[in-house]
């Protein structure tokens, strides 16, 4: 695939003038877009390039493949196409929720491309798998939410986002629901299926990229002992807990986490 390719097919923006490169990826349901409240922290000091999953945001849905994006190998494809496209080396990663996965993917298929990770409110499987792993959800209930999208798509979003926001992102709701109900429904259920149903426990240990864990103390998608697992599995992985009830503290606390990423990717 030629650059131009790949960066009208992902929606790629380059932001900032830093000679140190971030490269930002959203979570299931979002776009770039979610980014704007961390951004102005980094672009005086970063190159940051942001860009939307094949089927998430601006992206070409012509690209779309289900085959592809039924698995989370494919939206980490997305990442590596990205960064060689601008002949990157060495990045920053920063992913949000499933993309903290995706991003560790990257890293394990192309290490040379990404030199750090961090994760905002990450999960490496969210299904229970007792009786040393409980990822907060049994699998009957994340069939039932997969089931609810094919029955009532608008009726799913409505009950997803307040989940994912948390009290502290009650304001931003809406915003969340708009952005989940203008995916195409097949988009969205095959990245829904990938970021529900997989399981990256047994790559973990692999990743040996110096990881930083920013983890919600109150997240109903991926509670404290799941960032706790993710830390004791990681070779070279720490975790700081913010005081915050959701799963998006890109959003809702920018400020308070923007200084330890500034540190962490420093550093």
């Amino acid at each position: 695939m030629v650059v131009a390719d790949t960066l009208k097919r992902n929606n790629v923006n380059v932001i900032g003038d830093g000679d140190r490169t971030l490269v930002m990826a959203h979570g299931f349901g979002c776009d770039q877009n979610m980014w704007r409240f961390l951004t102005p922290h980094f672009q005086d000091q970063f190159r940051i390039v942001l860009f939307d999953y094949v089927g998430s945001g601006k992206s070409d849905p012509k690209a779309f493949s289900l085959k592809k994006y039924s698995v989370l190998d494919g939206y980490a494809q997305d990442i590596i196409d990205v960064c060689e496209a601008l002949e990157l080396t060495g990045v920053t990663f920063l992913g949000h929720s499933v993309s903290s996965m995706t991003g560790m993917i990257a890293a394990l298929k192309a290490p040379s491309l990404i030199a750090k990770l961090a994760m905002i409110c990450p999960s490496p499987s969210f299904l229970n798998d007792p009786p040393h792993y409980y990822g907060g959800f049994e699998r009957d209930d994340l069939e039932g939410l997969i089931d609810l999208m094919d029955r009532n798509h608008i009726g799913w979003a409505n009950h997803l986002a307040p989940l994912v926001m948390g009290t502290s992102g009650e304001n931003m709701v809406a915003e969340l629901t708009d952005s989940f109900c203008s995916t195409d429904p097949v988009f969205a259920k095959t990245f829904a299926k990938a970021t529900f149903f997989s399981d990256c426990r047994h790559l973990l240990s692999r990743a040996q990229q110096p990881t930083l864990i920013l983890q919600s103390a109150e997240d109903a998608l991926a509670s404290v002992s799941v960032g706790e697992f993710l830390q004791a599995q990681m070779p070279n992985a720490k975790m700081e807990i913010i005081e915050a009830n959701g799963h998006c503290l890109h959003m809702t606390h920018p400020d308070q986490i923007a200084p330890l990423l500034l540190e962490f990717a420093r550093g």
